[in-house]
């Protein structure tokens, strides 16, 4: 028996509105302003989106447990998959104190905390969004932030920062073929309408990462190594976007933006050095230590570095092949067959004004353990562990260590995906964004600001374009605004939601090992996701009303 989703279950647009946030108040508040630990945080959301999607949005409890078990199960596998095993390779490599020459080989290159910020957060990070998405870049460079001496706060937020530009064009553009997949619009087109609206923010992006981290006067004394690395970033986004489409984007754009880098570094320094001291404070230096610069380039010879390197570089290569299309349709053929959710599959029913007409909700379960990113990087880990000399029963033990070190996370991001599943499937999700639809002539701009609340609740910009590319496509239409245009804003505006949503920041947590002080990277990373935010709203009504001439009607 089907049933079909209430978005205004109290008769009053307002007060139901208010109802289908509590959840996210509830989760926020508890995480930001109570600080209590972020498993119990998500423990005490997700009872609370549960009674709200029974109780008052009408949906059959049976239906409302089995997206919640949904959502666990979807945590686990692959998001949760992905962080265990990334771990795994960070503690591979720290136990053979390959971790600190691997510091110690970016220091070699730069010495300056903002750069190496830089060189890893921005264009590292946006190499591993582009192959994998899902956590994995957050995951790598919050490690790798760490091992270069970082503060555990500093290397979360700052990652979460870096990782917004990238986002859209994430896991060779699984968000715009996801976004194309609900709104029936053609896949180049909104390829080529995100690629007109991200690449003044991957300029804008490393310049706000680094003041961030190092404050306006910080940022001025390294802009041109910055403009280097944002230019060199934004050019290839919108030129492969425009003219070729979405799946290599971020791959193509992220190579050319840390070749360049690293080049230019070799012919430029900044006329003060930027360090950070032992104690984990991020302090300034006047001047470059020439001793200290000598002697890390002979305590590590090129033989040393490369094989500190080796595990990433395997970590890069399995990851790249692994999110092919090819590749990947091959290994599927290898993995379980996909899952039909009981009780849930084809049962709940999106109406009007949502979707154009009424529409079961698909619920499967993809447990393609073989062509899974995470298991790509559990190979590439194994693969990397025998390299650096463990016997099996040594991997073993590292792993059932790094089991032990995750299973909060785990626990919390489950809760986490169950929260978002269970205000997908109840319609509560829809509530909210259609309260954001009825701002009439600034909708251009809060239709951005649906793709960052859609982000900060599913944690997935594909999620994001799932649940609202529909609703932006028929409210546009209404308004007589280009589609194509708010169907790309929910998919640009989301992309600065990805720093506020919980799972992303378990995961920035876990791989800094700072787990317990979730609210505490929420509180350093929300202004920036705001203010980030709004800009694109800001963006998108310009391009509405003023630049018409760049938008794809």
């Amino acid at each position: 028996m089907t049933w079909s989703q209430v978005y205004d279950p109290l008769g009053h647009p307002l007060l139901s509105t208010i109802v289908a946030a509590l959840p996210i108040i509830v989760l926020l508040g508890a995480l930001g302003l109570f600080k209590i630990r972020a498993h119990l945080a998500a423990l005490l959301a997700l009872g609370t989106s549960l009674a709200i999607a029974v109780l008052v949005f009408g949906m059959p409890a049976k239906m409302a447990l089995s997206s919640l078990f949904f959502g666990a199960a979807y945590g686990l596998f692959p998001i949760g998959w992905i962080i265990l095993n990334v771990i795994f390779l960070y503690q591979l490599t720290k136990e053979r104190g390959l971790f600190d020459i691997l510091r110690l080989s970016i220091t070699g290159l730069t010495q300056d905390a903002r750069l190496q910020l830089l060189l890893v957060a921005f264009s590292f990070g946006a190499f591993f969004e582009g192959a994998s998405g899902f956590g994995t870049p957050v995951a790598v460079t919050g490690a790798l932030l760490i091992g270069l001496g970082f503060s555990p706060l500093s290397a979360s937020g700052l990652s979460l920062i870096a990782n917004t530009a990238p986002v859209a064009f994430g896991a060779l553009g699984t968000p715009i073929i996801g976004l194309q997949s609900v709104t029936g619009l053609e896949l180049k087109d909104l390829s080529a309408m995100v690629g007109r609206q991200l690449p003044f923010f991957s300029v804008l992006v490393p310049f706000w990462l680094i003041w961030a981290f190092a404050g306006f006067r910080g940022m001025l004394e390294i802009w041109p190594a910055i403009l280097v690395a944002g230019v060199c970033f934004a050019i290839p986004q919108f030129l492969v976007s425009n003219f070729h489409g979405p799946w290599l984007v971020d791959v193509l754009a992220a190579v050319i933006s840390m070749g360049a880098l690293t080049l230019f570094l070799r012919f430029w320094t900044p006329t003060r050095i930027w360090r950070i001291q032992d104690n984990g404070k991020d302090l300034q230096q006047p001047e470059e230590d020439e001793q200290q610069s000598t002697k890390l380039k002979v305590q590590s010879t090129r033989q040393e570095i490369l094989r500190a390197w080796f595990p990433w570089i395997i970590l890069s290569v399995v990851v790249f092949l692994w999110g092919l299309p090819q590749v990947k349709a091959l290994l599927d053929g290898f993995s379980a067959p996909k899952i039909e959710v009981p009780w849930l599959h084809r049962l709940v029913v999106r109406i009007p004004p949502v979707v154009a007409t009424a529409t079961p909700e698909s619920a499967v379960f993809n447990f393609n353990w073989v062509s899974a990113t995470g298991t790509g990087i559990l190979i590439a880990s194994i693969i990397a562990g025998l390299a650096m000399g463990y016997s099996v029963p040594g991997l073993l033990r590292v792993y059932w260590k790094t089991l032990k070190l995750v299973k909060l996370s785990l626990l919390t991001i489950a809760a986490m995906l169950a929260i978002g599943f269970t205000t997908r499937y109840s319609g509560l999700d829809a509530t909210l964004g259609l309260a954001f639809a009825k701002t009439g002539f600034f909708y251009p701009f809060f239709g951005a600001m649906l793709g960052w609340l859609g982000v900060a609740l599913t944690g997935s910009d594909t999620s994001s374009n799932v649940l609202f590319g529909s609703l932006q496509k028929i409210t546009a239409t209404q308004l007589g605004l280009s589609p194509i245009l708010m169907a790309a804003a929910n998919s640009s505006g989301g992309v600065m939601g990805k720093m506020i949503d919980a799972q992303s920041i378990v995961v920035a947590s876990t791989a800094t090992r700072w787990y317990g002080h979730e609210g505490e990277i929420l509180r350093f990373v929300f202004f920036h996701s705001l203010a980030l935010a709004t800009l694109v709203g800001i963006l998108v009504m310009l391009q509405a009303y003023v630049f018409t001439w760049i938008v794809i009607q």
